[in-house]
């Protein structure tokens, strides 16, 4: 199978990856809408729609005719909306609190519950936020990956799949495509496991073209990266990149580019074969990145320090198995930005700096160590968060 250069896909969903949405099949309402959304698009599967309310504050609930056990939510926020400072997620039979948080929200877990109407409530923000997906689910962790289904183009996940405790283990291949320049991804792309080669020469050159280029709202799953590789994946705005292996990470496994703001996740997969950055963060925003696997590379994610336009930025780091690496998150501290680091597993990693905090500075220009941070307002982790091995 042979892909030519700068194909656009946009492909739907998975029946399967579709069914464990509990929203899909809801109603829903709200507390208010901003001119030109509805409450619908919150699960309507659509990342190109959205809801947004007509303040700062406000709600929007799904709904079922007859009870559902819950356990989880996944919240997309769209590009372009004021950034969350706080929220909650209620129970909308009896408004009891489920969950609440800080900054911008992703994957909420919480104790499985049966009720008819679950409601995502925004309790703080810098202006109307604006979220694409309310996604439901009745089995804890994050976003579920899609489960093989008949026919021979159907999706087949990883062994890790995004969702569990990663464990090192590496897919095996169904498949090989040979690409001769950037793929476009617009909407969904499913790669059922195949692996996509190949692009560029394998060197730390910055100017080479991505392998994929991710459109704003877009997903990328189910693919393993060959090597050389090019300059990865580049996400264009918010992006979701779910059970995506990387032979070798070359210059960067991934960029986000994206300046309008919200969150793109890194939902499990994994990455090998690196020397510097791993994850690199260009835009603002916010990358969340769990359930991941990386074994040798310099850091599992950098904030850019010296990029042509500063901005502040943060990153969600939870439940990620690193081997053999040398920081799991470089921030610029005097920019504001912060990294939320929760159970991490570092192997053959002693000497890793978990939160290092740099000085960012003015392209042309490097920017300045300052050390690593612990509890603070920068670095959000403790020592109990990781682990040794």
């Amino acid at each position: 199978m042979t892909a030519s250069a700068a194909i656009t896909l946009s492909l739907p969903l998975s029946n399967a990856m579709a069914a464990d949405n509990l929203s899909l099949t809801a109603g829903a309402d709200g507390s208010s809408k901003a001119s030109g959304t509805s409450y619908g698009n919150v699960r309507d599967g659509n990342t190109g729609t959205y809801w947004a309310p007509n303040a700062t504050t406000g709600y929007v609930s799904v709904k079922w005719s007859s009870a559902t056990t819950v356990s989880s939510a996944v919240i997309r926020q769209a590009s372009g909306g004021g950034s969350i400072s706080a929220w909650r997620v209620l129970n909308g039979d009896s408004g009891s609190q489920l969950a609440s948080g800080s900054g911008s929200p992703s994957t909420v877990n919480f104790s499985s519950t049966s009720l008819k109407k679950l409601t995502f409530e925004i309790t703080g923000a810098s202006g109307a936020p604006r979220i694409a997906e309310l996604e439901t689910y009745s089995s804890g962790g994050s976003t579920p990956t899609s489960s093989p289904t008949s026919g021979p183009t159907s999706p087949s996940p990883g062994p890790t799949g995004g969702t569990g405790t990663p464990t090192g283990a590496w897919p095996s291949s169904t498949g090989n495509v040979s690409i001769s320049g950037t793929v476009n991804v617009s909407g969904t792309l499913d790669g059922g496991m195949k692996t996509y080669c190949c692009i560029g020469d394998g060197s730390q050159d910055e100017s080479q073209d991505p392998m994929f280029k991710i459109a704003n709202g877009g997903t990328l799953q189910n693919v393993i990266i060959g090597s050389p590789a090019g300059d990865g994946v580049h996400c264009e705005g918010t992006c979701t990149i779910r059970n995506v292996w990387w032979n070798d990470i070359g210059e960067d496994a991934a960029t986000f580019k994206g300046t309008g703001g919200g969150t793109s996740y890194v939902i499990g997969g994994g990455a090998r074969n690196g020397s510097d950055k791993t994850f690199q963060h260009n835009g603002n925003g916010t990358v969340s990145i769990s359930g991941f696997y990386l074994s040798g590379s310099g850091k599992l994610y950098r904030g850019c320090g010296n990029c042509t336009t500063s901005h502040q930025r943060h990153v969600k780091i939870d439940n990620v198995l690193l081997n053999n690496i040398d920081m799991v998150a470089g921030i610029n501290s005097n920019w504001g930005d912060t990294a939320t680091i929760t159970r991490v597993t570092l192997t053959s990693s002693s000497g890793a700096t978990v939160c290092g905090k740099y000085q960012g500075v003015a392209k042309g220009s490097e920017p300045k160590y300052l050390g690593e941070g612990w509890n603070d307002s920068n670095c959000k982790v403790t020592q109990s968060d990781i682990t040794y091995r």
